[in-house]
């Protein structure tokens, strides 16, 4: 049998798919040092990725069969790694999404898979760095002309720097936007600082959004009282806006606060936060006072809006 043009691109594929998945360390028993399979991992990263899921979109965004899919989330649901809640528009609809316990174990994956992918890169100089990748991304694109998902994000916990970052976008951002002096910077800075000194995990918690490796996005919950808390420091970088993260930081922090066994999540914010107060009240909060007051150089109308959950 003669070979063909044709055959030798398809033996160049097989080896470039066993060199790869050598490279990554798919081959070992548990992915990169995990309890997971590769395929555990990636239903993790789809559930730690997206908005909730029924178990069916899942399986058809993975194309696993339903009866494998299914032992795989009711094993998720023994560890306490997932939660299944229904469909606000459709009470027939169950959606799985991450518990704090999957998050948890989901987030030394993501590290892990990101400090891999990282050593490889940085033995590479800066111009090859972006060769490897456009290469990636022409195979992903040849491979996938029309993906359903182009903008994918991240939603995880918190890594060291993140609370740097959400102070400094802050500072930035609303003195772009609004016009706000360094006195608004100081004010989450004071927040920052006091989160990290009293931060209980039990209680409280922080999710970034991260999309292409940068991270876009920020929200805080908070203990204020024995069965209130506090959403702070919610926002979603210009760049990212559109893509549902703030209704998905908003919704985590919900979710957080009822497993946690809050009765009421409170929150303030100003008038002129348009966008954020949409937000809000499409997630069932309400405005329970308004009072004007001049702070970060502008007269600002402040409000506080809450939720019994």
């Amino acid at each position: 049998m003669v070979e063909t043009a044709f055959d030798r691109r398809i033996a160049d594929l097989r080896r470039f798919n066993r060199f790869y998945t050598q490279k990554i360390g798919v081959l070992e028993e548990g992915l990169l040092d995990s309890p997971f399979s590769l395929t555990e991992a990636r239903v993790l990263y789809e559930l730690a990725c997206k908005e909730p899921l029924t178990a069916t979109r899942l399986g058809t965004r993975l194309g696993l069969d339903p009866g494998y899919l299914s032992r795989i989330l009711r094993g998720f649901e023994r560890r306490g790694l997932i939660h299944r809640t229904q469909s606000l528009s459709d009470r027939r609809v169950g959606l799985l999404s991450l518990t704090a316990q999957g998050q948890a174990a989901f987030a030394p994956l993501e590290t892990r898979s990101r400090d891999q992918i990282g050593a490889m890169l940085h033995d590479l100089p800066e111009d090859e760095q972006i060769r490897l990748v456009t290469a990636a991304r022409t195979i992903e694109r040849l491979l996938d002309p029309d993906p359903e998902d182009p903008a994918p994000y991240l939603l995880r916990p918190l890594r060291p720097g993140d609370l740097g970052w959400v102070t400094q976008r802050h500072g930035s951002l609303y003195a772009q936007e609004y016009g706000w002096d360094i006195q608004f910077e100081a004010l989450v800075a004071e927040i920052v600082a006091k989160f990290i000194r009293t931060f209980d995990p039990r209680q409280e918690c922080c999710w970034i959004a991260e999309k292409d490796g940068e991270n876009v996005g920020s929200v805080v919950l908070v203990q204020e009282a024995t069965t209130v808390a506090k959403l702070r420091l919610l926002l979603v970088e210009p760049g990212a806006r559109g893509l549902g993260i703030g209704a998905r930081l908003v919704q985590e922090c919900l979710r957080f606060a009822r497993q946690a066994g809050y009765r009421t999540v409170r929150l303030w914010t100003n008038s002129v936060l348009v966008a954020a107060r949409r937000l809000y009240e499409r997630g069932g909060f309400r405005l329970i006072e308004a009072q004007p007051h001049c702070s970060f150089g502008r007269e600002l109308i402040g409000e506080t809006w809450e939720l019994a959950l």
